[in-house]
């Protein structure tokens, strides 16, 4: 394994999430990419949407955690659908297994990418506003910032990563016209340093993309996830309020 593979794990290392069922305001959808089957999460906002959202889970692969944050979108006013990179069927339980899912991936970053783009045609085919903000958290933070790299998702006007992966791969680089990126960072996280947040800052300015970090004092790595150890209530609210007023700025009111 290389230094950028280990080093994008364990952004995800400490990303998990312990919330009960519940009534989920939005619907499963089963669709699939070259034969594989998947099944992503669309939680709409009707008619009146203000536009819409693109959820990237984390190693656990989609699970209530994403649905909550779907949901929470759609109150908002924002249609919102969490994609599925792993497979229908397919939520590792165990670190080892977690590990080699995102593995797969770093590895094959041109799956990558092709995923996350089914997935934001799928959102779109199943209803979801043209507009679209892409999110993500811990590994789904790195795959955000895949696919704002990549520069061939259409009508994407807005990035944001929670607690993510920020190490860019050799050989890939940040364009101009990139859209504004929100990176939500802890200032505990001792899976991704400040060095590396302040390495991505340098990358942004030499690309004069548009792009705000925020930091939160004493909050570890997966602050933003709801149940678990590493919860940071404090954290959690003001990301959330930094990433609504991006959407605000990037897709209206």
């Amino acid at each position: 394994m290389n230094l950028l593979s280990r080093l994008s794990l364990s952004s995800s290392l400490l990303c998990s999430i312990a919330l009960a069922p519940g009534a989920w305001a939005g619907e499963t959808v089963d669709y699939s990419v070259d034969g594989e089957d998947f099944q992503g999460y669309f939680a709409s906002a009707g008619d009146k949407a203000k536009g819409s959202v693109l959820v990237i889970h984390d190693w656990n692969g989609l699970d209530d955690y994403e649905r909550k944050r779907a949901d929470m979108l759609s109150e908002a006013g924002y249609d919102a659908f969490a994609i599925d990179l792993y497979g229908a069927g397919n939520r590792p339980v165990d670190t080892a297994a977690k590990k080699a899912e995102t593995e797969a991936l770093y590895e094959d970053r041109e799956r990558m990418r092709k995923l996350t783009l089914a997935g934001l045609a799928q959102a779109r085919q199943s209803g979801a506003a043209q507009n679209t903000v892409v999110m993500g958290y811990c590994f789904g933070g790195a795959v955000a910032l895949e696919l704002a790299r990549s520069d061939q998702a259409e009508d994407v006007h807005g990035y944001a990563t929670f607690h993510g992966g920020l190490a860019t791969p050799e050989g890939q680089s940040y364009l101009p016209d990139t859209p504004p990126i929100l990176i939500a960072h802890g200032g505990a996280d001792t899976s991704i340093r400040m060095d590396q947040v302040a390495a991505l800052s340098e990358e942004l300015e030499a690309a004069q993309v548009p792009y705000e970090i925020q930091v939160y004092s004493g909050a570890p790595h997966a602050f933003s996830v709801l149940g678990s150890d590493s919860y940071q209530e404090r954290a959690d609210q003001a990301s959330w309020a930094a990433f609504q007023a991006l959407l605000q700025r990037t897709l209206g009111t």
